[in-house]
């Protein structure tokens, strides 16, 4: 019996797994790859591992390096230093010579615009790779009706692809990707063209479609929302360097440097002086000599002391907005003063003055504060992350 689309990518995985720690293996590894253009420096020595079955995800801002690390990746460029290798096959190694075309890596890319042919069915399109491949006829259609079945596109088969909505198009491209079994599925942006709705939605595709094949994905994207919510690890880049890896909620809640600290969603930051010793650190918060709070157990880098001037940085989803009681505030709550308020519908947004730093919070509408008012925020130690300034 003929294996079907989707026993063969999961078979990938699954044959893929380390049988000393029953972990994945290592299905794509970048050593010290590094590309020039001219005088510039787009990606620099940077190292990675995916590992088989995995959703990876290259996260930084335009001109960063990651588009270029993908399409080396895919065969579209060479590579000035370092290695690619799919398991202990090498793609490309700058000090062997070695060069694998793209066509002979059994990589799928997904590009941004999707590259729909617009002269072909949604059935065509998604059977082209195939007929590149000489598959025969029969194994071909058989191959095309399972993967339209699997994307959810069997009942517009016949369509011309440019007639579809943005999300379906979307789906063509996925599934004129997954129809060889290819070993990697690359996509660039993925999401970019859609609007917001759609982009929710097809995130839970993208998911599904792993979960469900198995399916090796990296992909790009400059969306923080897109690689939190949809990679199992990521990979931080700026100026073509490698700046932490790790799963989601690592980043976000540690980061390891300031570049990462301040892109990965929004910060409050206060400053303060350090007191109290390495058994239990305090942060003092004050404004024209008068204290307005104090930060107590945060955990402080190594390196800092009693006296430094540090910034406190927290995320706006870790603090509480409560009424001022007109008594000194307790550990870990700090004064502030309402600037301004707007009404949002579910929420209100303050512009806060917290120990002289202007900060931007929502808070739930049930209590209502108004400008001049004062009011006490309330710090989850644990939450707050401090570093030298």
């Amino acid at each position: 019996m003929r294996a079907s689309t989707t026993d063969r990518l999961k078979g990938r995985v699954t044959g893929s797994m380390d049988k000393t720690s029953g972990e994945p293996e290592v299905q794509l590894r970048l050593s010290g790859v590094t590309r020039r253009f001219n005088d510039v420096i787009a990606v620099d020595q940077i190292d990675l591992e995916v590992k088989a079955g995995e959703i990876f995800a290259l996260l930084g801002p335009s001109g960063c390096g990651k588009s270029t690390s993908l399409r080396m990746i895919a065969g579209l460029e060479k590579i000035d230093e370092g290695s690619i290798s799919m398991r202990d096959r090498a793609l490309a190694d700058a000090g062997q010579g070695t060069f694998l075309p793209s066509e002979k890596r059994n990589i799928a890319m997904v590009f941004q615009s999707y590259a729909i042919w617009p002269h072909m069915t949604v059935a065509q399109n998604v059977a082209f790779p195939l007929r590149m491949r000489r598959v025969k006829r029969a194994e071909r259609r058989r191959r095309v009706e399972e993967i339209l079945a699997v994307t959810g596109l069997e009942a517009v088969a016949d369509r011309p692809a440019t007639l579809l909505s943005g999300g379906q198009q979307q789906r063509v491209a996925l599934a004129r990707a997954l129809v060889y079994t290819p070993d990697l599925l690359l996509l660039d942006e993925p999401l970019s063209n859609l609007d917001a709705k759609l982009r929710i939605q097809m995130r839970r595709e993208i998911r599904r479609l792993n979960q469900e094949l198995g399916i090796t994905m990296l992909f790009v994207t400059h969306d923080q929302d897109e690689a939190l919510s949809l990679a199992d690890r990521l990979a931080v880049m700026n100026k073509g360097k490698v700046e932490q890896v790790g799963r989601p909620m690592e980043l976000y809640e540690h980061p390891k440097t300031p570049f990462v600290r301040d892109f990965l969603g929004r910060l409050i930051v206060v400053e303060g002086v350090l007191a109290g010793d390495a058994a239990l650190r305090r942060v003092r918060l004050d404004t024209g000599g008068r204290r307005v709070g104090e930060i107590v157990g945060p955990d402080v880098p190594a390196g800092l002391g009693e006296g430094d001037r540090v910034g406190v940085y927290l995320r706006p989803e870790d603090v509480d907005i409560k009424p001022y009681d007109a008594a000194e505030p307790a550990p870990n709550q700090v004064m502030a003063r309402v600037l301004s308020s707007a009404y949002l519908g579910d929420s209100f947004e303050y512009v806060l003055d917290i120990a002289g730093s202007n900060v931007l919070l929502s808070a739930p509408r049930r209590v209502v504060h108004h400008p001049g008012d004062t009011v006490v925020v309330e710090v989850d130690p644990q939450r707050a992350m401090v570093w030298p300034l």
